[in-house]
């Protein structure tokens, strides 16, 4: 079992910034696959970004491209969203979930190809 733990939302103005944290217990190997999604309320869950623990190989969604940056510390086993620039539209409930086993980029996305979820952490952006 792997447990996730989201941290790091809150309240935020357009234009403002915020890090969330994603730490991983329990058990984990060196070739899983970090994802966030985010769902905003009356939304379907949505991809964020994802990266790859062995490698550092990132992919966002478009929507998020050049304002969100994903990284890792695998001392630390913690996974970080860094937002900029954010927008009203981009509230909503994020999660950060995992797999064991790298697939191709294009699953990246998949909210399906994912076997651990966190909570959520509440992202809140006003206008």
């Amino acid at each position: 079992q792997v447990h996730l733990v989201e941290s790091g939302g809150g309240l935020v103005h357009a234009g403002g910034s915020l890090r969330l944290s994603c730490a991983a217990s329990g058990r984990t190997f060196n070739d899983y696959l970090m994802g966030w999604f985010r769902q905003g309320r009356g939304k379907e869950r949505e991809f964020v970004a994802a990266i790859t623990w062995s490698g550092g190989e990132t992919a966002y969604a478009d929507s998020v491209k050049g304002r969100f940056t994903i990284s890792r510390d695998n001392a630390k086993n913690t996974v970080y969203l860094q937002m900029n620039s954010l927008l009203p539209n981009d509230t909503a409930v994020y999660y950060c979930a995992t797999r064991t086993g790298i697939i191709p980029e294009y699953f990246f996305s998949v909210a399906s190809e994912y076997d651990y979820w966190g909570q959520g952490t509440q992202v809140t952006v006003s206008s």
